[in-house]
């Protein structure tokens, strides 16, 4: 069947209400949108990840009464405070024609390969070349697929090291593609660490899904992370957090251990560069439209 999509685009700390105005009114979801193109936003850590122009979307059924709904829209609306300097804003509404979403999302996610061994593959699809490192996968919940520039940095990276009976720490795992890529090519264990439970379960039902050992996969929340000392960390995630977090990050790693960070725009380098390099001998940045990848190695005497 046919939906109905209402949008209102709003300033950040009117985001919830919003949330709870289109709930209040019937809608089946609401979702957070960019309005201003920022390809990347950063919050302060442990606050809510909202742009500073954000678009509030609910998914109402075709049966609701379109000019009845936005009525009862606008009229909740003038009861909430206004903020100086912004008009109230509008709200905006579609029909979305009749599309089984998640089979038209899966039939446009494809094997993908990176460097010489590695491949990416749906998990409801078979492997191109059955002789090769495959990773079977499922993001479910969480974020990473390999098709963003930073994640396919990140695994071209991996696939060019020697893991062989590696140590591994993955922080930011989201849906483990990174940790459980290290495990396929030949580390022995991982430590995979991220805020979010739904990235945890994500990481744990790749790892079975890919028939690796669940012995081999430590996941955890932050403040339970394991005090290891890493051959190789990767943290795939945005530059202020990865400036916060270089010295819990560092702590991490082994002396002459490798450091992989990205989730950055090349313009951001140089400052988290910067922020490891006390440790770290760190290696010129890898640029992918417009993304880079930061590699180092953590001083003997660090």
């Amino acid at each position: 069947m046919p939906w109905l999509q209402i949008k209102v685009e709003t300033a950040p700390e009117q985001a919830e209400q919003y949330e709870d105005l289109l709930l209040a009114a019937g809608c089946a979801a609401v979702t957070y949108q960019d309005a201003a193109d920022q390809p990347i936003f950063e919050p302060d850590l442990g606050t809510t990840p909202l742009w500073s122009q954000t678009v509030v979307t609910g998914l109402f059924a075709a049966e609701h009464d379109l000019q009845e709904t936005l009525d009862l829209l606008r009229e909740a609306q003038q009861q909430m405070p206004e903020i100086e300097g912004r008009a109230a804003p509008e709200f905006k509404a579609e029909i979305l024609e009749d599309k089984d979403w998640e089979r038209e999302w899966m039939a446009s996610y494809h094997p993908m390969r990176f460097g010489n061994r590695l491949w990416v593959c749906p998990s409801w699809r078979e492997a191109p070349d059955p002789d090769a490192v495959n990773m079977m996968l499922d993001p479910g919940l969480a974020f990473g697929t390999g098709t963003h520039p930073t994640t396919s940095l990140c695994l071209e990276w991996l696939d060019g090291q020697a893991l062989d009976g590696q140590l591994v720490v993955d922080y930011g795992c989201g849906s483990g593609i990174l940790g459980i890529a290290a495990l396929l090519l030949g580390a022995d264990r991982v430590v995979a660490v991220d805020i979010d439970p739904q990235a945890l379960t994500a990481t744990r039902d790749n790892l079975e899904r890919n028939k690796l050992e669940s012995s081999r996969l430590n996941v955890s929340l932050p403040g339970a992370t394991p005090a290891v000392k890493a051959d190789t960390l990767v943290a795939n995630i945005l530059a202020g957090p990865l400036v916060e977090l270089a010295p819990t990050l560092e702590a991490l790693v082994r002396p002459g251990g490798k450091l992989l960070l990205s989730g950055l725009l090349a313009d951001q380098g140089e400052s988290v560069s910067n922020a490891y390099s006390q440790w770290f001998e760190m290696e010129p940045a890898v640029e992918k439209e417009g993304w880079i990848r930061l590699t180092g190695t953590k001083r003997q005497d660090a």
